[in-house]
């Protein structure tokens, strides 16, 4: 992976993955956003940072199949702000707006030729990773990977170990409601602690291939860990009412198309606590009075 140029200190800004990068010029006296134009093979990726001078505990969070553009389900930003309160500095990669899909790949997938699957998304986390690993305000030993429904798979897919990995990734992941049939046969092997949160009536991601996933990773002593909510649907972090949308892609379903989503007040509640306990844990951050009263 090519070393990626350091971005300067901003309190909100839009990057891109690449070798060239638009800065953020100098220290801003407020939250600034600033887009620089995606190049050839550019991946843009919000940054949201927290008060002070850091270094920080970062997550990069992979979004789902809507994507970060006009038709975004809105749930990375939703994580941000629950991380960055933490005390967390969160990077956010648009996967798709610079390969042609700005709308996502919900109920349409991409043209031929196009490839924005989990696999391919995997290396746009880690070009994140390697990113932050270069800012001054952040602590490069203690950086969290995220993402629900495509961007959990997207999840699995980066965090599974493979015989050439260096033990120099991501310290933690979780992955919210993720297509764990993927992995169906295997024993999922993560290189680092990861935490599975989905519903048991997840109709477009269904809960109980990532119990039989969790179970053999268990049992061989991986660090995986499980919780199903009872009652919840995919995309429980949603603030929107439950609906079924008959053309989504779902290949979990005879016919390959429709699915329901929709929040659960409690499940949502309930993540938040999990998410932040876990990467608490694992990215040892320990919110001050004042976060925690936030």
């Amino acid at each position: 992976m090519p070393i990626l140029s350091i971005m300067r200190r901003c309190a909100r800004l839009v990057v891109v993955l690449t070798v060239t990068l638009t800065a953020c010029a100098g220290p801003q006296s407020g939250p600034t956003t600033t887009t620089p134009a995606p190049v050839a093979g550019a991946v843009p990726a919000t940054i949201i940072r927290p008060d002070g001078p850091g270094p920080f505990p970062a997550v990069v969070i992979l979004h789902d199949c809507s994507g970060l553009g006009p038709r975004s389900s809105g749930a990375p930003g939703r994580w941000a702000k629950e991380l960055t309160r933490r005390g967390y500095f969160v990077m956010m990669p648009d996967s798709f707006t610079p390969r042609g899909v700005p709308d996502g790949v919900c109920v349409a997938g991409p043209a031929r030729g196009i490839d924005v699957s989990p696999e391919r998304r995997a290396r746009d986390a880690y070009a994140a990773l390697e990113q932050l690993r270069q800012r001054p305000d952040v602590d490069g030993r203690r950086v969290g990977l995220m993402g629900g429904s495509h961007g959990g798979s997207t999840t699995l897919a980066a965090m599974r170990a493979s015989g050439t990995d260096t033990g120099e990734g991501f310290a933690a992941a979780v992955a919210l409601y993720p297509r764990c049939a993927t992995f169906r046969g295997i024993v999922y092997r993560p290189l680092a602690p990861l935490l599975i949160l989905i519903g048991d009536k997840d109709d477009w991601t269904p809960a109980d291939e990532c119990r039989k996933l969790a179970e053999a990773a268990a049992g061989a002593g991986h660090p995986v860990a499980l919780k199903i909510y009872p009652g919840a649907h995919h995309s429980f972090d949603s603030p929107n009412p439950v609906r079924y949308v008959a053309t989504r892609i779902n290949p979990s379903v005879p016919g390959g198309r429709g699915a329901t989503t929709g929040g659960h007040p409690e499940a949502w509640a309930d993540s938040i606590q999990q998410v932040a306990a876990f990467f608490g844990r694992h990215l040892a951050v320990v919110p001050s009075r004042a976060q925690e009263n936030r």
